[in-house]
């Protein structure tokens, strides 16, 4: 599994490109966007000190962590760039965190199988990777998409063949993805915090992923699932739903802390700042 010390914070700090998408003024677009709700709305955030660690504190947005958002593609995604849906977030290709991402990655590609992975003599032959603009490494696209992405009627199924590759061997889909494909769409940000005494604290962010996590490009994208209704409805909170990925992100005790004052939140009569996606209670 990816090493998640602190002291390798800065393997998080992933780099997410997006680009504009064809058609802003379709139907499709309009759909999309009418499916959303917007960026910024009342939240509940709850700070508590890292059990395993006295100079890192822990900030969670429990609208967020407690929402019924689930992964809805191959069912209603509409996809980041309008007429791909089949693509989900995979359009772009996954950039890497940083060498060891990328050296866990190749470890797992070399498991994959022709009956696995679509474009596996593709990726064999001519390489799996590319640069970006920037000279910054990600996934190679091919086809229009991610070269890992199975597309729908592939015998393996549709989606990441890295993916299906974790669920046929009995593993968590995070040991076998890149970083920022496993995290999305939960987002963990750091910043050092200066108190009045004059100590110092890690402030270890863990929130929704939203357009803005993207970056600018973020507000280009055809659709994105965190806000959208339709991918609210899930029976399960988010923060039950992602349990392995919030464990290897915040490790386990914190992460037992966190379903506490999830639990806590949501055995509340009136919980305050619902996600507004979600269905009305």
């Amino acid at each position: 599994m990816p090493n998640t010390k602190k002291a390798n914070k800065s393997k998080n700090k992933v780099k997410v490109q997006a680009e504009a998408s064809a058609g802003s003024g379709s139907k499709a677009a309009k759909r999309a966007k009418a499916d959303e709700k917007g960026l910024d709305f009342p939240r509940a955030w709850v700070e508590f000190p890292d059990p395993a660690d006295e100079e890192q504190v822990f900030r969670c947005d429990l609208t967020w962590l407690t929402s019924r958002w689930t992964c809805i593609f191959g069912s209603g995604c509409q996809g980041i760039q309008a007429g791909r849906a089949d693509d989900g977030c995979c359009t772009l290709g996954a950039h890497f965190s940083d060498e060891d991402d990328e050296k866990r990655v190749a470890g797992h590609v070399a498991r994959l199988t022709p009956e696995l992975w679509q474009f596996h003599d593709v990726g064999s032959e001519t390489g799996w990777t590319q640069h970006d603009d920037d000279g910054e490494k990600q996934t190679r696209r091919w086809d229009g998409a991610c070269i890992f992405l199975n597309r729908p009627g592939f015998p393996a199924g549709a989606g990441c063949s890295l993916h299906i590759l974790a669920v046929r061997s009995g593993q968590e889909p995070l040991e076998t993805k890149p970083d920022v494909c496993w995290q999305l769409p939960i987002r963990r940000t750091y910043d050092w915090i200066d108190r009045p005494d004059d100590t110092r604290v890690l402030q270890v962010s863990i929130g929704e992923y939203d357009r803005r996590g993207w970056g600018p490009g973020g507000h280009d994208l055809h659709w994105w699932c965190t806000s959208a209704t339709s991918a609210h409805g899930a029976g399960k909170p988010v923060y039950v739903s992602y349990r392995a990925e919030l464990t290897e992100l915040m490790g386990k005790e914190a992460y037992e802390e966190l379903v506490r004052l999830c639990e806590a939140r949501l055995s509340s009569l009136l919980p305050m700042a619902p996600h507004p996606a979600d269905p009305a209670p």
